[in-house]
């Protein structure tokens, strides 16, 4: 097995000046190395990650990181930067780069590795060593734990680093490493007394977690069990569990952590968590088995906020569990779907129906990518009266085109007939977790099958979360609470939500879509531009947000059962969508002395995402300047989707931009209106930025760009599939 970093992946003087630039010039060291295959695809997978959420640490790091195909080992490559580049930590550039590059379905013993490393980062005598660090073979050796007094690794899962930095193995900061290690590795062995196996590696002076058992003494430490998770598993998952337990150490606190990442899966014991006084689950994906830890005092938050602030979670929960216990049954009706973290309990009814909408809108949205695009080949390839072909089934060529156009269409209209199940299900799990996907998703194969369509499956999921949540709040004898989310939960919530759909508000809903899609066929003139105008408005608001996905998701819809209107309606949103980026990429390279250097940058990646339909290619220029950069984003948008209406354009593709223009009608008169829109919001962005005063690190200057987060961006991601 070759080693995770050897010195040729190592750069002392890195004199990259923004993200994009460090991983581009670390990852050609990998290359060289052998240890990627593919440099541009390579750089996209990160790029990708990178656009989930930014990876840079307080402390002057950044760990731009990927699980990619592209990747033939685990590899690590180390660059110090003297100036600082910006990865989006509050506290400033970072100064220590670390990409970590893992393959698809990596080996757990390398991943283990990777693993290790981000527990690292938290040790400040290892970040300081590597800052010291002469020469790259020692920066090297220090990342792969090699010192002269280091003991042979005793298992393969456990952190390797003992100790990297120049500190000896002996002392107090081994033994409080130890206790780390076995406190988010006790969930592994059975019983209370978890802590015997593991101590063999390097023994604890105290005890920690996992000894403690539910019979313990009154004045036993507070003890807290925690989970952290992240999108791809390697890095801040691990970093998270290291802080919490570094500050649970300082304030004397038992805590047990469960890290839900690459390197495995490891349960934590049900007697820590019956122990427990309370909970912190640190995660920007799903945490799995939640309902183990209900009616625990719970602190629900990000990843980062388990790195940044440990003290004040650990705080928070110990405050929760002062007010007393939580009662089991509201524990469930607390939103876990990704998308809905960061969510509180007193958020107003409009920020949670929001959520919840946005929940289903989000997971509908990879079907109409797949289906959508499925049926727009099939049109390109076989006409548009492919929809009559015969099924596949009994008729298929493999030499003819028509067959493959078939059965392009026939899997496209497969994937389009879950859109309304999905929709529903999964905005009844936002609204109660995994216990409303089976009446949501019964409630929108209901609406399908009387005809309530798009709207139908929005009311479904709403009623399917909202009875799922009332029968959680009922007080069953314990005796019945193990059967209640197999057996009782989805019996009874979808009886009840097939009874509301079926005989009291199904036919009314399919009366008003009936006339909604009748409208939709008859509109022109006046009223088809102003709609187009609505739209472009809806679009280009929130790049991305609520109201573009509501304005998207309403299209969308209309395509399952296309007519003219509706064909107008999907082309004047996809080229309002296709503006903010554009706009963006127009005025940086008109003008581009108003913008910072990494607007500049992302300037030129605009131009691709626009053209690709990727509304969110322009949350960076809101984030940094919202009060100039979307009223222009809104008022081009407008003026594109008014155009669109009035060209009469048309598209039976939900997604593609200019990929797709083959399929659109009036292509010409689109791309125009599509232009007009651009040059309006351009200018305006560059009239606002030379009229008002510049801001800090905007305009005229070469400071990076705060990598603000858009009210958004938790969503984003999944729109830029649409």
């Amino acid at each position: 097995m070759s080693e995770l970093i050897s010195a040729d992946l190592v750069d002392l003087d890195l004199s990259a000046a923004t993200k994009d630039a460090a991983a581009r010039s670390l990852a050609e060291r990998m290359v060289a190395a052998g240890r990627v295959t593919d440099l541009e695809g390579f750089l996209a997978d990160v790029a990708a990650r990178e656009a989930q959420m930014p990876t840079g640490l307080d402390g002057g790091i950044g760990i731009p990181h990927c699980r990619s195909a592209h990747v033939t080992e685990p590899t690590l490559a180390f660059g110090r930067s003297a100036a600082g580049i910006d990865f989006g930590a509050a506290d400033g550039p970072a100064d220590l780069v670390f990409l970590i590059a893992a393959p698809t379905g990596g080996d757990a013993d390398h991943l283990s590795i990777l693993s290790s490393l981000a527990r690292q980062l938290m040790d400040e005598a290892f970040t300081g060593a590597l800052r010291a660090a002469a020469e790259p073979a020692r920066a090297a050796a220090l990342i792969r734990g090699e010192q002269p007094d280091q003991q042979p690794e005793q298992q393969p899962e456990q952190r390797p680093e003992q100790q990297p930095e120049e500190e000896p193995q002996s002392g107090p900061q081994a033994a409080s490493r130890s206790e780390s290690r076995s406190e988010s590795r006790s969930e592994s062995e059975p019983g209370p007394e978890a802590d015997g196996p593991r101590s063999a590696d390097a023994p604890a002076p105290e005890p920690t977690a996992p000894e403690a058992a539910p019979e313990a003494p009154a004045s036993a430490p507070f003890r807290i069990v925690a989970v952290t998770s992240c999108p791809t598993g390697i890095a801040h998952t691990y970093m998270a569990a290291e802080s919490l337990a570094k500050a649970a150490r300082a304030a004397e606190v038992e805590l047990a952590v469960e890290t839900q990442g690459s390197a495995g899966f490891q349960r934590l014991d049900p007697q820590l968590i019956a122990a427990a006084d309370g909970v912190i689950l640190a995660h920007d994906v799903e945490v799995r088995d939640r309902e183990r830890f209900a009616g625990k005092p719970l602190v629900d938050v990000g990843v980062k906020a388990g790195i940044n602030r440990p003290a004040e979670l650990i705080a928070e929960v110990r405050e929760k569990a002062a007010r007393g216990p939580v009662p089991a049954a509201d524990a469930p009706a607390r939103p876990t779907a990704p998308m809905d973290q960061g969510a509180e309990t007193t958020d107003g009814f409009a920020t949670r129906l929001r959520t919840w909408l946005m929940t289903g809108v989000s997971y509908m949205v990879p079907f109409v990518a797949a289906g959508g695009l499925l049926i727009a080949l099939a049109f390109a390839i076989g006409g548009y009266t492919v929809d009559k072909a015969p099924s596949v089934a009994d008729h298929f060529l493999w030499t003819e085109s028509a067959s493959w156009a078939a059965l392009f269409f026939q899997v496209g209209s497969t994937a389009f007939g879950f859109l309304v199940p999905v929709l529903a299900g999964f905005i009844a799990y936002g609204m109660a977790d995994r216990p409303g996907l089976v009446p949501g998703f019964v409630g929108g194969a209901v609406a399908l099958t009387v005809n309530a369509g798009f709207l139908g499956g929005l009311i479904a999921g709403l009623l399917a979360g909202a009875v799922v949540r009332a029968i959680q709040r009922v007080d069953v004898p314990p005796v019945l609470r193990g059967i209640m989310p197999v057996v009782v939960i989805p019996l009874l919530s979808s009886a009840a939500v097939g009874f509301l759909m079926f005989l009291v508000v199904g036919k009314p809903i399919a009366a008003l879509q009936k006339a909604l899609t009748g409208w939709l066929s008859g509109l022109s003139g006046a009223n088809a531009v102003i709609l187009g105008v609505l739209l472009g408005l809806m679009m280009c608001f929130d790049l991305g947000g609520p109201l573009n996905k509501v304005a998207y998701a309403f299209a969308v819809g209309g395509l399952a059962n296309p007519n003219p209107g509706s064909l107008k309606v999907m082309a004047a949103v996809m080229a309002a969508g296709m503006v903010p980026p554009l706009a963006m990429a127009l005025a940086t390279t008109v003008r581009g002395r108003l913008f910072t250097r990494a607007e500049r940058e992302n300037g030129k990646a605009a131009w691709v995402l626009g053209a690709s339909f990727i509304t969110e290619g322009a949350i960076p220029f809101a984030a940094a300047d919202p009060l100039r950069v979307i009223p222009s984003a809104m008022v081009g948008g407008a003026v594109t989707g008014g155009l669109s209406m009035a060209f009469g354009c048309t598209l039976r593709a939900p997604h593609g931009g200019v990929f797709v223009v083959p399929l659109i009608g009036q292509p010409l008169l689109y791309l125009l209106a599509v232009a007009a829109g651009t040059v309006v919001s351009a200018a305006l962005v560059v009239l606002l930025k030379s009229l008002g005063a510049p801001a800090a690190g905007t305009p005229g200057t070469d400071a990076p760009a705060a990598d603000a987060t858009h009210p958004q961006v938790s969503t984003h991601r999944e729109v830029t599939t649409h």
